[in-house]
C-alpha cells in the first residue's frame, strides 16, 4: 500500500538542519507511527511522503516555510513582568512556557518561551525554536496500512507506536 490520506504510516528517521546540525530521530525499535493528512507531522515531511511505500529509503530536504515556518519578528517581544499574574511572577525564568494571543492577529494564540529576564523585562519568543530553519531527513518507511473506523473517528492511530485507549 502507497502513503495515501488516512494511511497509518511507521517510519523510523533522523532530522538535522541544512546546516548539518542533528535535531532529532526515533529511536531503535520505537519508530514514529503517525495518521496521514491528519497534521501529526510537519507538512513538507508528510506532502514528500505521499505515494511512497514500506521499504522505501529517502533523503527529504524540507524547506522552513513547509516545516515549521519562517521567523515572526512580531513574536520575539520584551514584556514587563507586571503582565504577568502576580502569582506567576516569582516563578518566570528562561525556558518557560505560556500561551497568550499573537501580539497582532486577534484571535490567534501562540505558545511563548522565555529566553531571558533583563531587570523587570521578560524576553519572550512565540517562535519554534526551529522556526527559519530549512530541515534534512533521513527516512525509512518501515510499514504503511489502512487506518481503522476507529482510528479516523478519534484521529489518531491507536495500537503498537500509537495512542492506547
Amino acid at each position: 500500500m502507497n502513503i495515501v490520506k488516512n494511511a497509518v504510516v511507521s517510519m523510523n528517521y533522523k532530522v538535522g538542519t541544512a546546516a548539518g546540525e542533528h535535531v532529532d530521530a526515533s529511536q531503535p525499535g520505537e519508530p514514529l507511527v503517525f495518521l496521514c493528512g491528519h497534521s501529526q507531522i510537519i507538512n513538507g515531511l508528510e506532502s514528500a511522503l505521499l505515494g511512497k511505500k514500506a521499504g522505501d529509503k529517502l533523503a527529504i530536504d524540507v524547506a522552513a516555510k513547509d516545516a515549521y515556518g519562517e521567523v515572526d519578528d512580531e513574536l520575539d517581544i520584551k514584556v514587563n513582568k507586571s503582565m504577568f499574574p502576580k502569582d506567576a511572577q516569582k516563578n518566570l525564568q528562561e525556558g518557560f512556557q505560556f500561551r497568550a494571543e499573537h501580539p497582532t492577529k486577534e484571535k490567534t494564540e501562540v505558545t511563548f518561551t522565555i529566553h531571558g529576564i533583563e531587570g523587570d523585562d521578560v524576553l519572550v519568543s512565540g517562535n519554534h525554536p526551529l522556526a527559519g530553519e530549512n530541515l534534512h531527513f533521513e527516512v525509512e518507511i518501515l510499514e504503511v496500512r489502512a487506518a481503522s473506523s476507529e482510528e479516523l473517528d478519534h484521529g489518531h492511530v491507536h495500537g503498537a507506536g500509537g495512542h492506547h485507549h
